[in-house]
């Protein structure tokens, strides 16, 4: 069974940094798509960043360019989001999803794909709340 848990929320003033972790289970942590998603009161769900290990791709909203940052440790089966330069606006619940062995069908690639459309698996969610 796939799981995910994040940690690494909280509340943080503007300009502050945060580092959102989410750790995998349930499958070979070797051909994934796992990204983070956020999603504000009254708002859609905005892919933030994903990553993937099947073709090494990375992707970021414009939103989060320069700010934020996505990694990988697969020795820990963990996924990191290293937020800085937070603002208000960054407030929102964030979410972990994952695709176990993703596909793309078409051009692109799939960081880019599976943040646009989402994944299989997801977190239960966690809060950060940006001060101004």
């Amino acid at each position: 069974e796939v799981q995910l848990v994040e940690s690494g929320g909280g509340l943080v003033q503007a300009g502050g940094s945060l580092r959102l972790s989410c750790a995998a289970s349930g499958f070979t942590f070797d051909d994934y798509a796992i990204g983070w998603f956020r999603q504000a009161p009254g708002k859609e769900r905005e892919g933030v960043s994903c990553i993937s290990s099947t073709d090494g791709s990375t992707y970021y909203a414009d939103s989060v360019k320069g700010r934020f940052t996505i990694s990988s440790d697969n020795a820990k089966n963990t996924v990191y989001l290293e937020m800085n330069s937070l603002k208000p606006e960054d407030t929102a619940g964030y979410y972990c999803g994952a695709d176990v062995a993703p596909m793309l069908f078409g051009s692109g690639d799939i960081a880019t794909a599976t943040c646009s459309i989402g994944m299989d698996y997801w977190g239960k969610g966690i809060l950060v709340n940006v001060s101004s």
